[in-house]
């Protein structure tokens, strides 16, 4: 168990693994607060939150770090899940802003691009 453990943090400490998961955090966070992206695409990671704080495990938390790796894995899965279902343009709009580093502010009506197309009949 101990050579399990040592490989997960090992995995976890890859250079662009931490980076990755700590930008994916920073951009749940933003598009959380973001009143495009819908309510029930919200409740997401709120879930995962409350299976971390449940006693409720798929694997018992009483196994020493094993019962931890099944929570880190489904806040992973939440996270990434999130941020597929949440709208592409504000996703876009709120990863350029950490790029920029500018603080959270939601998206405007004018951030929406309609890119009409003109058909002659």
């Amino acid at each position: 168990m101990f050579f399990m453990a040592t490989k997960v943090l090992s995995w976890l400490w890859r250079p662009g693994v931490l980076r990755t998961l700590i930008s994916h955090a920073r951009l749940a966070s933003r598009l959380i607060r973001e009143p495009r992206v819908p309510v029930l695409t919200k409740a997401l990671p709120f879930l995962a939150v409350l299976y971390v704080v449940s006693p409720l495990d798929f694997i018992p938390d009483i196994l020493p770090f094993v019962g931890e790796i099944d929570d880190l894995t489904v806040v992973l899965f939440v996270v990434a899940l999130f941020l597929k279902l949440c709208p592409a343009g504000a996703v876009a709009f709120h990863r350029e802003a950490i790029g920029e580093g500018r603080p959270f502010s939601p998206m405007s009506p004018m951030d929406d691009v309609i890119e009409p197309e003109w058909r002659h009949s």
